[in-house]
C-alpha cells in the first residue's frame, strides 16, 4: 500500500493537472471500489473546480468550488494516471482505456486525470467541505508526522508506559498519521531501537529522538518520489527511486549499511508484517 511519501508525491503530481481547473467532464466505470461510490458522483464532479488539492494521511483531499471535498485513498494497487499536453507539462497523450481505469476526470485545459485499480481496494468519497474530521476514514487519525503537532513532547507522552512494540506502536494511525512498514523500518533502524522493544521502556530522550529521525527518512523519500515496489508510479508514470536507498527494508541477509557496523539484516514478523533490522546495531 502506497505510504505517506507516495501519496504526497502523487498529490504533487496532480497539481498542475487539475489546482485552479475546472472538471469539464467526470466518468465511473462502474459502481465502487472498496466501497459504492456516493450517489451521483459524475455529476457532482462535473463542473466543479479544484481549488485545493491536500493530503491527510494517507489520503488526497480535493476542495471543489461546489462545497464539497473528494477524498481519495489508493489502497494496495490504485495509480492517478495523467496524460495530455494543454501546456507542455504533461508529457503523455491520453493512452486507450485500459480494464481498470475506474474513474477518468477530463479537464478545461486538455488534461485527463484517471485512477486506475486492479484489485479494487482504493476509495473515491464526496464530503461537505469542512467535515473531514468526521469522515469514518480520517476521525480517528493522529498528526502528521511533518505537522507541527508532532513533536517529541507529544511522542513521549504517547508512547509513555505503552506495553506495545514500538514498531506497532508507529504504525498505530491513532498515534500518528501516515507511517507504513517501510517507513517505520527506516527510521527504526537510523534510530538503532529494536522494532520489538516496548515503546513505553524506550528512555524518553530516545523516544524524542525519532521525531526528527521520522521526519527526515519521510522527506527524504518525497524528494525521491516515494518508493516503488510492485504497484506503485508517481502521477507521470514514473517510477520512485526511495527504494535503492533502503537501509533495512527488504535486504535479509545483506550487510547493514551503518557504517562501520558490519551486522547482517534479520526480518522478524510482527502482526503478520516483516519488520527488516540490524541486530547488531538495533538495540
Amino acid at each position: 500500500m502506497p505510504e505517506l511519501p507516495e501519496v504526497e508525491t502523487v498529490r504533487r503530481g496532480m497539481e498542475p493537472a487539475m489546482t485552479g481547473v475546472r472538471i469539464a467532464r467526470a466518468e465511473t466505470r462502474r459502481e465502487g471500489l472498496r466501497w459504492p461510490f456516493p450517489s451521483g458522483l459524475a455529476d457532482r464532479l462535473t463542473g466543479a473546480r479544484v481549488e485545493r488539492l491536500r493530503r491527510r494521511s494517507k489520503f488526497i483531499l480535493g476542495d471543489l468550488d461546489t462545497g464539497e471535498t473528494f477524498l481519495l485513498h489508493l489502497g494496495m494497487s490504485g495509480r492517478i494516471l495523467i496524460s495530455g499536453d494543454p501546456l507542455g507539462q504533461f508529457v503523455h497523450d491520453h493512452p486507450a482505456t485500459e480494464k481498470h481505469d475506474h474513474v477518468v476526470l477530463d479537464m478545461e485545459n486538455g488534461a485527463r486525470v484517471t485512477l486506475n485499480d486492479a484489485r479494487r481496494f482504493g476509495a473515491l468519497d464526496l464530503m461537505t467541505t469542512g467535515t473531514e474530521d468526521e469522515h469514518m476514514l480520517l476521525k480517528r487519525l493522529g498528526p502528521e508526522p511533518l505537522g507541527n503537532r508532532f513533536d517529541e513532547a507529544y511522542l513521549v507522552a504517547a508512547l509513555k508506559g505503552r506495553n506495545t512494540p514500538i514498531k506497532a506502536a508507529l504504525l498505530d494511525q491513532r498515534i500518528v498519521a501516515g507511517l507504513g512498514n517501510i517507513y517505520v523500518c527506516e527510521a527504526l533502524h537510523r534510530a538503532g531501537v529494536h522494532p520489538a522493544r516496548k515503546a513505553g521502556r524506550i528512555s524518553s530522550s530516545r523516544v524524542a529522538a525519532l521525531v526528527p529521525i521520522i521526519r527526515e527518512v519521510l522527506t527524504e523519500a518525497i524528494a525521491a518520489g516515494g518508493s516503488s515496489l510492485r504497484d506503485y508510479r508517481q502521477a507521470d508514470g514514473e517510477l520512485g527511486y526511495f527504494q535503492h536507498t533502503f537501509r533495512v527494508y527488504g535486504r535479509e541477509g545483506e550487510t547493514c549499511r551503518k557504517p562501520d557496523c558490519g551486522g547482517v539484516v534479520a526480518r522478524i514478523v510482527q502482526s503478520g508484517r516483516s519488520s527488516f533490522y540490524c541486530p547488531a546495531c538495533q538495540r
